[in-house]
Formats: structure tokens, sequence, C-alpha cells
């Protein structure tokens, strides 16, 4: 504040000087004399008003510099109105001219005296302190780049050493920022790390599509370097950028889309204060439901799951995250009808998500007649109930593998598909399924598997160098799925956008390299050959389906099929009498009633 007086008078004094080229009339002299105390005064006020006095200037910025201008500009408009009331002749007042120079000399040495402690920390107090450090590549010069840069320069200065910038902008190339040069786009990311040595590539880009992320990742792989990323705003919930938020890139970076976008109301509307169900709500999909559903404050949440070991683990957890929400623990099979009505009978479940399934493909190949009890039976015993006993909503979490099913797994997914639309026909109850295919990091899921055999040195397994499959994260199809849910109408099948395809040698190849190790040099690759029931590419929709479009961008719908219902009529008799298929031959009979072409693969030649 002391600073600030003597400079006030400094700006005025100088003004004057200016004005009359040095050789100040005495009656302006005189006329400033009598107006400083008033001109301090007031200006020293609005700059206290204005906060100047409780800031750490060493780190002001732009936001400080328009603070000093704002507080510089009010205190001259009452200084003119206060020298224009305390003058007693427009002879004595002072030019106006002079509270123009005036104003903009404060905002230069008022600016300047403050501002130039952020040159004393940003440079000055750096002189002496060591240089190089580790070589490190920005990739992406915009608004998250640099405050990357800013930040490494502040914590890491002389153990990083930042080259520049890469940006596929145009008009940013050859260009500077803090002083650091932008240095070509993503194709000159391997010139760039021979060239400079670069140790470390970090990408900061959280606002660029998956898509581009994923192509320039593919590029950087391909050096040397090692590859970090400051994941999408999306996970930033806070806004914070900041170094502690970079993290090595992950398999979800690669796969993963954009993030979806919920109409937050609708769902709201369908799950606030309802009891919600949710079967095999210990797996993976299940659990991550519980998850989220619990986040719209449902009345009560119903956590049933074969496994104890499942319900124990995600009832610990969602009491610990949301204990406002009753959730009763349940450890039943879908199979048992009289433990699954006294459910129904006690809690009346208004909500349904039938999450509960055997999933495994090969698994089911060595066992079909288990997934018939358990897909297709134990389907129809929640539904059945649902339809019983009044629920809203019933919604069948199913697979791209039930379409053209070359699997029992699949095949036993279609045919509850069928079930519930057919149930649907005659239901209150709005039953729909929503179809998706394989999510990353679910449990006997590829990225998982391929994880594991690295921590064990290798080889990685792929079944056939051709095999694709589409990949979603686990928590982007759960939002989808409760977004179906709530656009459903009853008898819908619900397709989710699964983006692009991934080749899962390419798969192979990029987790091998995010881990740090060379493909075929550090981490072979080994083709085991398809296994029973894999195909080599999933389906989405038969070929008759078709499909229409959604109000979400990301949520389609399948056209109705022509179902069979006395077909379906005289098996779902069959089951509620319990007469049910009891080994290979059976079950492929069963099936292939409701899928002619499907075909059991033959247990003896698959070993």
């Amino acid at each position: 504040m002391a600073t600030d007086v003597i400079l006030i008078n400094i700006a005025i004094y100088g003004a004057l000087l200016i004005r009359f080229d040095g050789a100040i009339p005495g009656q302006y002299i005189d006329a400033y004399i009598n107006l400083a105390p008033f001109f301090t005064l007031i200006v020293i006020a609005v700059f206290y008003l204005a906060g100047l006095y409780n800031r750490l200037w060493q780190y002001a910025s732009i936001g400080e510099l328009v603070t000093v201008i704002t507080a510089v500009t009010v205190g001259m408009a009452i200084n003119v109105t206060v020298a224009y009331f305390l003058m007693d002749s427009g002879s004595h007042l002072l030019p106006r001219s002079v509270f123009i120079i005036s104003w903009v000399l404060n905002i230069v040495i008022i600016g300047g005296s403050r501002l130039g402690w952020r040159v004393v920390r940003d440079y000055g107090l750096k002189i002496y302190q060591p240089t190089g450090g580790k070589p490190v590549l920005i990739v992406g010069a915009g608004d998250a780049g640099v405050l990357v840069a800013k930040e490494l320069k502040s914590h890491y200065n002389g153990k990083i050493n930042i080259v520049g910038f890469v940006d596929d902008d145009i008009d940013k190339q050859k260009l500077k920022i803090l002083s650091l040069p932008v240095l070509g786009d993503r194709n000159d990311i391997p010139k760039l790390v021979s060239q400079f040595a670069i140790q470390e590539i970090i990408i900061a880009m959280p606002s660029a599509k998956r898509k581009v992320i994923r192509e320039i990742v593919t590029v950087c792989q391909d050096t040397e370097a090692m590859v970090k990323i400051l994941p999408g705003m999306f996970e930033l919930i806070d806004g914070d950028v900041s170094v502690n938020k970079i993290r090595e890139v992950q398999v979800e970076d690669l796969l993963g889309r954009d993030p979806v976008k919920l109409d937050l109301e609708s769902i709201t509307q369908y799950l606030h204060g309802q009891v919600v169900l949710v079967t095999g709500a210990g797996g993976s999909i299940g659990s991550e439901l519980c998850r989220q559903i619990i986040n719209y404050s449902p009345r009560k949440l119903l956590l049933l799951d074969n496994c104890e070991n499942n319900v124990y683990d995600i009832e610990m957890e969602l009491k610990n995250t949301n204990p406002h929400v009753k959730q009763i623990p349940l450890v039943k099979d879908v199979q048992d009808k009289k433990a699954i009505e006294e459910i129904f009978k006690v809690y009346k479940p208004q909500v349904v998500f039938h999450a509960a399934a055997h999933k495994h493909v090969p698994l089911m190949e060595a066992n079909p007649e288990e997934a018939i009890k358990n897909n297709v039976m134990g389907t129809y015993n929640v539904a059945r109930l649902a339809d019983l006993y009044a629920s809203k909503k019933f919604v069948l979490i199913s697979t791209d593998k039930a379409v053209n099913p070359t699997s029992v797994m699949g095949a036993t997914k279609r045919v509850a598909e069928m079930f519930i639309q057919h149930l649907d026909k005659t239901s209150n109850t709005n039953f729909v399924a929503v179809r998706f295919g394989n999510v990353l990091g679910s449990r006997g899921s590829v990225v998982p598997l391929f994880k594991k055999q690295i921590a064990e040195g290798g080889p990685l397994t792929v079944t056939h160098p051709d095999m694709i499959r589409y990949f979603m994260t686990i928590p982007e199809a759960v939002q989808l799925v409760i977004q179906a849910g709530a656009m459903a109408k009853g008898g819908e099948i619900f397709v989710l956008d699964m983006g692009d395809p991934v080749k899962i040698m390419d798969l192979a190849k990029s987790i091998i390299k995010l881990s740090g190790f060379e493909p075929g040099k550090d981490i072979d690759i080994v083709i085991t050959g398809m296994r029973p029931g894999e195909k080599l590419y999933e389906e989405l929709l038969t070929a008759e389906e078709g499909v229409n479009a959604t109000t979400h961008k990301r949520i389609y719908v399948a056209k109705p099929n022509n179902l069979n219902y006395k077909l379906i009529e005289e098996k779902i008799a069959e089951i509620m009498a319990g007469q049910l298929p009891q080994n290979q031959v059976e079950t492929e009979m069963f099936l292939r009633q409701f899928i002619p072409k499907f075909k059991v693969w033959d247990r003896k030649l698959t070993g």
C-alpha cells in the first residue's frame, strides 16, 4: 500500500511533466499539491475494495491485470469528479489530458510493479537452477497443453526439459507458446523423438475424439519414447488440469469412445424413488448397474446374485458410497422359481434389470444344458414374475452373440429375447432387451487375459489373426442400458452403437506396447486356433431385423421379427413343467426349433 501511494503520485506528476514537456506552470503545481491527498486516498481505497492487497502477485496472470485496470479506471473516474468539485474555477483545474495520461501511467506502473513479481518468480529466481533434464514433447498446443507445460515448468524445472509442442493445427505451426516452439504435426513425432532424443511424450488433448487419440497413440508407439496422457475432460470432473492427472495410456483410451450424453430427466423419472431389482448384481455388468442406478436414489436396491462373495462385495462398496439408499442383499439363483417368487411377493420391484447369465462361450459349449437352465429358464422365471407382480419395466441384458448365433451362449440369449418379446404382447410390463458387444475389463474377457499373460512373461494367445470384435467400457455400456430402459415402450430390442471394430491381433500388440515391451521381441503372440462357438466377427443385427434410429444417437432399435408364438408357448409350458434338455443332443434339438440353422459344436471333435 505504501508503494502504491508513491506510485500513484509519480503517475500524476509524470502526467504533468509529459503534458507540459517538463516545464509545469506554477498554478498546476499548486493544483496538484492540493488534490494529491484526495487523489491518493481515493485510489488506495478503490484498490483495497478491489482486493489488490490480498493477492499473491508472484502468481499474477491476465485476471489480476484486468483487476488492476478496472480499479485504476474506477479510481480515476472518481478523482475527475472530485477535482471538478474541489477546484474553485476552471482556470485552476488540471488539464483533462493530465487525467488521461495519469490513467495510462497508473496502469503501467501499478500493474507493472505487481506483474514484475511474476516475472521474477518465473525467470529471475531460476537463473541459477540447472538446465537440461528429461526431454519431453507435448502433443496438443491448446489450452490443456499450455497448462501442462506451465505445470511442468513450475514443479519440475531442471528435471524436465520441454522441447516443444506438436499440433495438427496449421495456423500454429512454427509459432511459439510460452517460449516453446510448435515443431510440427503428429506425423513429425517419430522424427522429433529421434532428433531431440525425446524420452516422454505427453498427449494433452482432453477434448479430442477417441479416434484421434487412438491414431496419435499408434504413431507414438512406433517410437521408443514413453507415452502418457491427460485424461478426457469427462474424467476431469472438477476441470482441474495438473501434472498429477497425467497418467500412462490405457487400453480404454484406445478403444473407448466419446462420453455418453444421458437424458437425466427421463432416467430419474423411472428410477427415483422406485424399488429396483438387479439380477447378477455381483458380476461385471450387474455391479456397474448397481453403482449407477444408486446415484438416481431408488427407494430400495435389491442386489441378487447366486454367489455370496459377489453380493457381499457390491453391498459393502455401495454402503460406503451411498449409505442413504436402502440395499437388500439377496443370495438367490434365478433358476429357483420359489425363491425368486418370494422376492417379488415381499419387495414388489418396479424396475428389473436382468443381468444374471452364463456368458463364457467355450464353457457353455461344454455344458450346453446349463446354458438353457440359466439363460432361458432363469430369464423366464424372473420375467414371468415381473409380469405377475406388475413391474413397470424389465430390461434384459443381451449380447451381439445372439445374432446368427454359432455358440450355445449366443443361441440361449436369442431364445431369451424371444421369450420376453412374447411376454410383452400380453403384459402391462414393458419388456425390452439391450444388445451390445464385448466390454473392457469384464471377467473372462480378452483384456484382463492379455494383461495376466504379460505379467507371466507371455506369450499372448490369439485364436485367429483375423478375429475382429467390438468393444465398450463397462460404464459406457451400462449408461446406455439405463438410458434404453428410459426409452422403452415394450417389445424392443435395443442395439448399442459399438463404434469401430478392433482386430484382436492389433489389440494384443497395443497392450504389449503399453506395458513397455516389444511384440515378438519381449513378448510373443501365439495363434491357438478358434475355440468352440467362436466367430471371426460379431454382428449386432440379423438380416431380417434391420435397424431404426432412436432419439439417442448411440442407441438403435431392431425392427420386430415375426415370432413363432405357438412354439414359444409350447416350450414355456415344457420349461414350467421341468422338461429341460439334459445333454448335447437334446440341447441342439431345443435350440434348432427356434434357430433352424444352429448347430452345437461336437464335444468329441473339440477335445
